[in-house]
């Protein structure tokens, strides 16, 4: 594949790894070659919630593993493998995973995160 350019097939295991906050870690799938949308996986370990927040991105995807409590504005269900859901712009969200798998979430994002992409090039050093 020629540098720059977006790969065809995506390997998890060869995909730049953030860890977000303790208890958060975000696997970059898609969105680091140009393209408009950015696709991840987000693992919310055991023990663990993402506090509620929000941003100016789309937000949709599916429960890849395990289980959680997931708030979407005003509505909290528990979700599970398999599951499906869609968080439009601003709407503020958490989870919190439960049980003793990881709570995983293949999401994607439109437009791209470049907070994620800053924070990958920080904690490569290469931000300068």
């Amino acid at each position: 594949m020629a540098r720059g350019t977006t790969p065809y097939f995506i390997d998890p295991t060869d995909a730049p790894q953030l860890v977000q906050m303790p208890g958060l870690e975000t696997i970059i799938l898609t969105g680091l070659h140009g393209e408009k949308m950015m696709m991840v996986l987000n693992t919310t370990l055991p023990g663990h919630s993402v506090p509620t927040h929000s941003h100016p991105h789309e937000q949709i995807g599916m429960v890849y593993s395990g289980k959680a409590v997931l708030r979407i504005g005003d509505e909290e269900r528990i979700v599970e493998k398999g599951d499906f859901y869609c968080i439009p712009a601003n709407v503020p969200h958490s989870d919190t995973c439960i049980g003793d798998e990881p709570f995983v979430m293949l999401d994607i994002f439109y437009p791209i995160r470049e907070d994620f992409i800053e924070k990958l090039k920080r904690a490569s050093g290469r931000d300068k």
